[in-house]
């Protein structure tokens, strides 16, 4: 398990785009300063410059890639060949992008304090009460950790999709579709009240996690779900497309 995990981290660090990601998050991060109205300040901050859908596509396409491109160029048979079975290699690229998930969202954060100081200098407080009666930094430090549960479920969506689809565009395709669009195709599911108390529980509604935390009252009349249901629909799901994407993942013939 050590010499799986050491080799997913290795290719992780030694890719460009790893790095590459984030430079680009900074940017995305500025741009979204720019485009904030000034009342928004408190929301910007708590929400980092809006970049947990920013990290959400960044992972998209690395998730993506680590797996997808790999079934592409046979070098997933090498690691296959050097580790003791299948979950070895599955569990150390999800543990090797959770990390790297965590990574980003430190950096987010940091991105945040120094964007705060600098180019986007405001006189809010870090102190001053905001969201669910708490302040700002708490604010910011849980949709930070909120949005872990819902890129972890994304991921794990990603590497399922991978093991079904051996082609990188259309896994990363899918990935974004659902990811982006999962609002609308769970209002549509929810649409009939007489299916509300089944369907608000559609995988496609767990994405909205990190968006309801951050504006609640809007939110809440699409998911029908309040916060804690939700983290607790998308852990179950987490665990539910692990398995099923290690199940397909071990039976697949290379």
């Amino acid at each position: 398990m050590a010499y799986s995990i050491k080799q997913e981290f290795y290719k992780l660090v030694h890719r460009k785009i790893t790095w590459i990601s984030a430079i680009l998050l900074l940017f995305l991060m500025i741009l979204t300063g720019f485009a904030m109205a000034e009342d928004t300040k408190k929301l910007v901050l708590a929400l980092t410059y809006d970049s947990s859908d920013f990290i959400m596509f960044i992972l998209v396409i690395v998730g993506a890639t680590s797996f997808s491109m790999e079934f592409q160029n046979n070098a997933i048979l090498t690691l296959l060949y050097k580790s003791a079975n299948k979950i070895e290699v599955y569990l150390s690229k999800y543990l090797a992008i959770f990390i790297y998930d965590i990574f980003l969202h430190v950096l987010a954060i940091f991105y945040t304090i120094i964007l705060r100081y600098t180019i986007f200098r405001s006189n809010v407080n870090w102190n001053s009460i905001y969201l669910y009666r708490q302040p700002i930094w708490i604010n910011m430090l849980k949709v930070s950790a909120i949005d872990l549960v819902t890129t972890m479920l994304i991921i794990t969506i990603v590497f399922l999709l991978s093991c079904i689809i051996n082609n990188n565009a259309v896994v990363i395709t899918v990935s974004l579709l659902v990811t982006f669009l999962g609002q609308g195709i769970s209002s549509s599911l929810t649409r009939r009240h007489m299916l509300v108390g089944i369907m608000k529980w559609n995988p496609f509604n767990m994405v909205n996690l990190t968006r309801q935390y951050g504006n609640f009252i809007t939110y809440v009349e699409i998911t029908h779900l309040r916060n804690p249901q939700i983290l607790l629909g998308s852990i179950i799901y987490i665990m539910i497309f692990f398995i099923i994407g290690y199940l397909i993942f071990r039976k697949k013939r290379f």
